[in-house]
């Protein structure tokens, strides 16, 4: 008969695998989003980027708070909602220092 895992061993290994997969995905929306500030273009670290939703009546959910543990199309249809700022400009953006440009959809 195979050794089974314990319980302390499984919990391991569920919470390294969440942590692995939030981590890709934080990677992969970043890179879907243009990688950087939408505002001054900064790029260095992707723990300073943040997504703002533009409108908050549309927001179903908070991306950072286990949103990256949804499926894929489920992230991407969220941050459709939102820009990607660096944490000094989203911060610049909720004090009213920075307004957002309305953005604008081009067809190609």
């Amino acid at each position: 008969m195979p050794e089974r895992r314990t319980y302390a061993e499984r919990r391991e290994y569920v919470i390294r695998a969440v942590s692995k997969h939030r981590r890709v995905n934080r990677q992969k929306l970043v890179a879907y989003k243009g990688g950087k500030c939408s505002i001054c273009g900064y790029n260095k670290c992707i723990g300073a980027l943040d997504l703002h939703h533009i409108d908050d009546s549309k927001k179903e959910f908070t991306i950072s708070d286990h949103g990256l543990t949804l499926g894929w199309d489920k992230i991407v249809a969220e941050a459709d909602k939102c820009v990607l700022l660096c944490a000094n400009c989203h911060r610049e953006v909720h004090a009213g220092i920075i307004e957002l440009q309305p953005l604008t959809v081009t067809s190609e």
